[in-house]
């Protein structure tokens, strides 16, 4: 029988470990923002997302697409853009229920049919499906290219294939749609301004790492960025 390397056991035991924490950051928070463990339970969107978030934190705990990191250039990022990359997707989902426990901003559901709102609901839970398994499929094609911080790795290669083929960022695509199909899975647009932020802040870092690439890459990352849209393919090349 193959024995698993110590180092390897250690890193595995490492990421089950933060993936459990976040796990329970994550439910803590939308359990006080509906009422509590019992209204949790009994609310099947929101367990929903649960079984979601638990699913893709032990993908990234077992694959561990994130490789070593050899960085041979890194830039600055801007701390509000950073608190807000890490805040609002942890924070919207809970303030959408909170909002909707307390019936603020409920918007067009409450002029629905039950079965168009629950639509809606239940295509937001499947939003946050889609866009996890498109975040964590992007991290796994970057491997060690992928930071947190906007940098460049010694051997940097410019990676073209896969969903870069199409768009340059589908990893905060992904990031952007899980938030949205978060806040859309319970009744309430009190969340709907943080997914707003979310998209300034993450179209303030990508232009600053594609400023980093251009200068890296040269004629070759614009080429690369003339036939790609930043979150969404190209419709058009002009």
């Amino acid at each position: 029988m193959p024995v698993t390397p110590a180092p390897a056991r250690a890193s595995f035991v490492r990421a089950l470990f933060f993936t459990l924490v976040a796990l329970l950051v994550e439910a803590t928070l939308l359990a006080l923002a509906l009422g509590g463990v019992p209204v949790l339970l009994g609310h099947a969107p929101a367990l929903a997302l649960i079984a979601i978030w638990t699913a893709s934190n032990f993908t990234l705990a077992v694959l561990r697409p994130v490789g070593p990191q050899d960085v041979a250039r890194r830039v600055a990022d801007a701390p509000l853009v950073m608190l807000t990359l890490f805040f609002v997707p942890l924070l919207a989902t809970p303030l959408s229920a909170l909002g909707e426990r307390l019936g603020l901003a409920t918007g067009p559901w409450g002029a629905l049919p039950a079965p168009a709102a629950a639509a809606i609901v239940w295509s937001g839970v499947a939003l946050t499906a889609i866009g996890l398994a498109i975040r964590i499929s992007a991290m796994r094609r970057l491997g060690a290219r992928f930071s947190p911080r906007i940098a460049l790795q010694r051997a940097h290669a410019l990676e073209t294939g896969g969903l870069y083929a199409r768009i340059r960022h589908p990893g905060y695509l992904g990031a952007m749609l899980a938030t949205l199909g978060g806040v859309l899975a319970f009744r309430s647009m009190l969340a709907w301004p943080l997914v707003a932020l979310m998209y300034v802040a993450e179209s303030a870092r990508a232009r600053r790492e594609e400023a980093l690439l251009e200068d890296h890459f040269g004629e070759t990352y614009r080429a690369y960025r003339s036939r790609t849209g930043r979150f969404l393919p190209r419709l058009s090349r002009r």
